[in-house]
């Protein structure tokens, strides 16, 4: 699948966000002050915001995007804008009341919360429930993109706060998120097409002929389907992409956060953790897409 930029950048941004705002509406210690919760709301939501205003980039038509919302009965990306709507408008009535009385309501923090954790599912779901694409069809999917979400918006959420507590709890978040997406790389690593039964003969439709291969391609340049759905990366590169993303994901927000813990160091340091991960994340949220196979490159030779 084409890695495209704004999808890149809207499931990390996204995801970090709404982390951050499920720990927020849970009561996550971050301090004390109207400034201060002014602050942390805004960065949770402006993450959350900025994700989802970047994924509008990718449609053909982004000022139809508002349409989107009328097809949650059969489409997860519809369920993933109105999760996204409501979760936004309970925690901006959350981070109001916190800013003018300093109280955090916790029926309304619950609400804003489950609505976090319901968005990133629906975000997961959009890719999780595609029969087309076998790395993705899986419920490691939802879980990977779970526990990047808490994880990141942990971290966010201990460099924004007087005090980050106890860093073990970031530490075992970080290794629990990457080991899931460890197992989902080694799934990843043996899904074939072939074993949702799709093949050149079924693409094609001419398996009652015997086995079908590619005599020429159906088209002499590029097309919509061969720049979005048929994306081929390097064994090497994505080994790079890959190291890249559990040295910066992984290792040094792990890092950064045991400094934290024997030092005593302020906890404003873990903010070099929480930055570091995002980045590690965009690597891996990258070969996410690149790395993927769509049912329709069958059609276009690939066995």
């Amino acid at each position: 699948m084409h890695p495209a930029v704004s999808v890149i950048f809207f499931t990390v941004s996204s995801g970090a966000g709404f982390g951050l705002i499920f720990l927020l509406g849970l009561g996550f210690p971050v301090g004390e002050g109207a400034g201060h919760a002014f602050l942390v709301s805004l960065i949770g939501g402006g993450l959350a915001v900025a994700g989802l205003l970047a994924s509008t980039f990718h449609l053909g038509h982004p000022e139809r995007a508002w349409r989107a919302l009328s097809q949650w009965r059969s489409s997860w990306l519809s369920r993933e804008g109105i999760a996204a709507v409501l979760t936004l408008s309970l925690f901006g009535l959350y981070a109001l009341v916190w800013m003018l009385t300093g109280a955090r309501p916790m029926l309304l923090g619950l609400l804003a919360a489950l609505g976090a954790a319901a968005t990133v599912f629906t975000t997961a779901m959009i890719y999780a429930q595609l029969r087309t694409v076998p790395q993705w069809k899986t419920p490691l999917t939802p879980a990977v993109y779970l526990g990047f979400s808490l994880s990141s918006g942990w971290l966010l959420a201990s460099g924004l706060g007087n005090h980050a507590g106890p860093e073990v709890w970031g530490i075992a978040l970080v290794i629990l998120a990457w080991f899931a997406k460890w197992v989902w790389w080694a799934r990843a690593g043996r899904a074939r097409l072939s074993d949702s039964g799709s093949s050149p003969e079924t693409a094609t439709g001419l398996g009652f002929i015997g086995k079908v291969r590619l005599l020429e391609r159906p088209h002499s340049g590029e097309n919509y389907l061969t720049r979005e759905m048929v994306h081929v990366i390097g064994r090497k590169h994505a080994r790079i992409l890959r190291g890249l993303a559990l040295l910066l994901g992984a290792a040094v927000p792990v890092a950064v956060l045991t400094i934290t813990a024997l030092t005593g160091a302020p906890a404003l340091l873990n903010l070099l953790a929480a930055l570091s991960m995002l980045a590690g994340l965009l690597a891996e949220r990258w070969l996410f897409f690149a790395e993927a196979e769509h049912a329709v490159s069958l059609y276009y030779g690939n066995r």
